[in-house]
């Protein structure tokens, strides 16, 4: 009778071994960075767009001029019915607003006009390999997302 061993591994073997990289896993996961992907960078967009047409409505609706503000310091787009979309810190985030609107100061807005008119202006979001560029037709008011290519720094 010869007393052979077995090669391998035991089922105990392999569960503590699952049960090891899985702690390692939950310990270490919050700590790795999560970059904003492409498509989560369109959803971004998107939210922005439908924040900035539903102040263009509402303006229509109610006869009064509602402004959409624009905080790139905090990163955040807050509609006139108080609803905000906040950008994560790896989207760069930039706003080119007119100096002056129907004689009177931007101040960090984008205004829409009971008539549907706005003052326009443009809000740019760039991750990594794309930058999307949201346009406010001043004449029309109408919004549009633009694609730009490359986003650089």
């Amino acid at each position: 009778m010869s007393d052979e061993r077995q090669r391998g591994f035991t089922l105990l073997e392999m569960v503590c071994v699952l049960a090891i990289v899985a702690m390692l896993a939950s310990v270490a996961l919050p700590y790795l960075p999560r970059q904003t992907s492409r498509p989560r960078l369109q959803a971004y967009a998107l939210q922005a767009v439908t924040l900035l047409k539903s102040d263009r409505a509402a303006s229509m609706r109610s006869g009064t001029r509602i402004d959409t503000q624009i905080d790139t310091s905090r990163r955040l787009i807050r509609a006139g019915s108080g609803a905000a979309l906040k950008l994560p810190d790896d989207v760069a985030f930039q706003a080119t607003l007119p100096r002056s609107c129907q004689h009177r100061p931007v101040l960090a807005t984008i205004s829409f006009f009971p008539d549907g008119l706005s003052c326009g202006g443009a809000i740019t979001m760039s991750r990594a390999d794309l930058s999307l560029e949201i346009r406010v037709n001043w004449l029309t008011g109408n919004i549009d997302i633009v694609p730009r290519g490359v986003a650089h720094g």
